[in-house]
């Protein structure tokens, strides 16, 4: 890849729409969280940690995963969780972010749902303050769980309309489908919320078709099975339903073997509404960037597919159109001053 597309990747102006707050968790700041919160955390190094972050399936990403948020207790440690992540995202320019969060992880430990929206939400207004990052909040239901929690959970959210645009579903994909959570969508979609859900990352296409047609989702998290089925393709690229893809997950939990295998080009080239984002970054080596950089290696992608893919991020955010269109205008301002 020339330096001229790299320097072009990292200054474009970018909207990360999938990334999970627990999953941007840094070794260095589990260790120092873990000593001051008295949690003992069964490796004894940052590089044993790391050294762990070896999985073959998205199951056993989890299980670190939820192990290494057994560190966060109080709302100052979100806080903190939050700011070390919109550091990272202003650093790859990125103009706005739309953060998952998994309440559930935190309030089965006796988290209080409050310390954990409260210290999110603080952390984002001040990166709005002191970066100028826009952002929005997404509560996920744990899709391993059953409905019932996930109604308790959405019981927690309805005092914080305020703080809490859109609620999605994370965690274990396979043997739990999206029609688990029927119920829980269509009340969360009565009282105001917007829906997204994660579909076809490990699980296959007719998850996709689940997420769209009974959830009513407005976004596809993962999606990249939907290259299996033909006609799923025609209709996500009808109705311009975004997918929020993340090459470098996808190549450490063995969803492709290969980045040169990954699909995103020809999702592109089938006019689906794909962005780049990082997930779980701290575990799956690299943010937004990382992510751009990488991929458009594997695939030969050039400056009018990372300009696609920009345009694209911030057209599948949940801005308003004037905001959209304000930052459009910045995208095409940069693309212009580097080409």
């Amino acid at each position: 890849m020339t330096e001229n597309l790299t320097q072009y990747i990292r200054l474009i102006p970018k909207a990360e729409l999938h990334l999970h707050i627990e999953g941007s968790l840094e070794p260095e700041l589990m260790f120092e969280m873990a000593k001051k919160n008295g949690v003992k955390i069964k490796y004894r190094s940052i590089e044993e940690l790391q050294s762990a972050y070896n999985f073959n399936n998205l199951q056993e990403f989890l299980d670190l995963y939820y192990a290494g948020a057994d560190v966060l207790l109080t709302e100052k440690n979100f806080y903190d969780l939050t700011m070390a992540y919109l550091k990272k995202a202003h650093e790859d320019n990125v103009l706005h972010t739309e953060i998952f969060f998994d309440p559930q992880t935190h309030t089965s430990r006796g988290v209080k749902f409050e310390a954990v929206v409260n210290g999110i939400t603080r952390a984002l207004e001040d990166g709005k303050k002191q970066m100028d990052i826009s952002s929005q909040l997404i509560m996920c239901f744990l899709r391993h769980l059953d409905e019932k929690s996930a109604m308790e959970t959405l019981d927690f959210a309805l005092n914080h309309k305020d703080k809490i645009i859109a609620v999605g579903l994370d965690s274990s994909e396979l043997g739990n489908p999206p029609n688990k959570f029927v119920n829980v969508f269509k009340r969360a979609q009565k009282e105001g919320f917007l829906t997204v859900a994660h579909a076809g990352e490990e699980g296959p296409a007719s998850y996709v078709w689940e997420a769209i047609e009974l959830l009513n989702v407005m976004r596809v998290d993962h999606g990249v099975r939907s290259i299996d089925d033909k006609k799923l393709v025609e209709e996500l690229a009808k109705r311009q339903i975004p997918l929020t893809v993340y090459p470098l997950s996808n190549l450490k939990l063995k969803v492709v073997s290969d980045l040169k295998d990954h699909p995103l080009k020809k999702m592109l080239n089938k006019n689906l509404m794909v962005s780049i984002n990082s997930d779980d970054p701290s575990y799956f080596g690299g943010y937004v960037n990382q992510n751009y950089l990488e991929v458009a290696n594997a695939l030969n992608l050039t400056k009018d597919d990372i300009l696609t893919l920009a345009k694209n991020s911030f057209e599948s955010s949940f801005l308003s159109n004037s905001e959209k269109q304000r930052f459009l205008n910045k995208v095409e301002v940069m693309n212009q001053k580097l080409r």
